[in-house]
């Protein structure tokens, strides 16, 4: 891990790695639903003429909804739809995943924000869901270490992942950090985009189905395959 540090300082000139937050995305991180979204996406699309894969789901993850659904309504019927429009079938997506089961939390979920809490650091989530009921799941399931004002949202971005104003949201909600006081822990392209885009060190947990190269080709700095991998290697991060 000390090799993969002092790489990011070299590539982003910073003298030193003092990480004060943790910022996690969700889905995919937190809870494995991105099955269950898949399954929601697809079907929800159908209704609308837009046809859309398992792998259009993992590929399109951590982007604002509304953004996903206009690009794909572009590409497959070649007109651009309005902000609204993109909501409302947005908002039928919404409804068939909350048809669903609750996804289960990953393991190590707990184990990391223990430890991240006991480090002096702060647990923030940074996800391009808007959906009021994952909120509060979050604020219910990890109250002891998250509070709302550590949660960026899609409503607090103009521009979704992969562009790098989330984490950069999420660093000032998190006390208006320097990217290098901070870690983001993502399982998705886009989403480890726009962390390394914001220049913060940028942690890839393949959660799913995509290949490995998928997340270090956008720049990762480390990769595992599962979040108990990480709780193990926490001590070097500190």
């Amino acid at each position: 891990m000390k090799n993969e540090i002092k790489q990011y300082l070299k590539e982003h000139g910073f003298g030193h790695f003092s990480p004060k937050a943790v910022l996690f995305d969700m889905d995919g991180v937190l809870y494995d639903s991105m099955p269950l979204h898949a399954i929601a996406w697809q079907e929800s699309m159908k209704k609308f003429g837009i046809h859309m894969t398992t792998a259009d789901a993992y590929a399109t993850e951590g982007a604002r909804g509304i953004d996903t659904i206009r690009l794909f309504v572009k590409q497959q019927q070649g007109k651009d739809i309005s902000l609204e429009e993109a909501q409302r079938m947005y908002d039928e997506k919404t409804r068939l995943f909350h048809a669903m089961p609750e996804a289960p939390i990953f393991d190590g979920v707990f184990s990391i924000m223990e430890k991240i809490q006991r480090s002096g650091m702060t647990v923030n989530v940074v996800t391009g869901s808007g959906q009021r009921p994952l909120i509060e799941r979050l604020l219910h399931d990890f109250r002891q270490y998250l509070d709302e004002d550590h949660i960026t949202t899609a409503y607090d971005v103009k521009r979704g992942k992969p562009y790098p104003d989330p984490y950069l949201t999420g660093l000032r909600k998190a006390g208006n950090l320097q990217p290098n006081e901070g870690i983001v822990v993502e399982n998705a392209p886009l989403g480890v985009r726009a962390g390394v885009s914001a220049g913060i060190f940028t942690v890839a947990i393949n959660s799913g189905p995509l290949p490995d190269v998928s997340l270090l080709d956008e720049g990762a700095n480390v990769l595992y395959d599962t979040m108990t991998q990480l709780v193990d290697d926490w001590d070097n991060y500190v």
